[in-house]
C-alpha cells in the first residue's frame, strides 16, 4: 500500500498543475489571437512596425512580441494600441459591473402590468 500512498501524494499535487497548463494554453490561444487582429489592424492601415510603434510609443520589439501574443507585454501598450485603433471604447467592456444576485433581489420592482387610467364621467 505503500506505492498508493505515494501515487495519491503525488496525484494530488500534479492534478493542480495540470488544469494549470490547460489554463495556459487557453490564455495564449487568446493573446495570439489578439495579437493576429492587431498585426492584421496594422497591415490595413498600411503602417510598417516602425511607423506603428512609434505611434504606440514602444519599441518594435515590444510591437512584434504583441503581434506574437507574448504574455509578457504589459497593459498599457495594448491600451496604447486600442487608442491609436480608435478601438478604446471596446475595453470598457472587459471587467464591466455586474449585478450580483443581492442587489437584483434588492432592486425595486417595476409591474410589467400596467393598467389604462379610468375615464372620468
Amino acid at each position: 500500500m505503500q506505492i498508493n500512498r505515494c501515487y495519491n501524494a503525488l496525484y494530488g499535487i500534479f492534478y493542480p498543475i495540470k488544469w494549470l497548463l490547460l489554463d495556459l494554453k487557453e490564455q495564449q490561444h487568446y493573446l495570439s489571437e489578439l495579437g493576429r487582429r492587431l498585426k492584421a489592424r496594422r497591415l490595413a492601415r498600411n503602417d510598417t512596425m516602425a511607423v506603428f510603434a512609434q505611434r504606440l510609443g514602444v519599441s518594435t520589439g515590444t510591437l512584434r512580441a504583441m503581434e506574437q501574443g507574448a504574455g509578457t507585454v504589459q497593459i498599457g501598450a495594448w491600451v496604447k494600441a486600442l487608442w491609436v485603433l480608435d478601438h478604446l471604447d471596446d475595453l470598457n467592456a472587459v471587467l464591466a459591473h455586474q449585478d450580483s444576485l443581492l442587489e437584483r433581489a434588492r432592486a425595486p420592482r417595476i409591474s410589467a402590468r400596467q393598467r389604462a387610467s379610468r375615464r372620468a364621467g
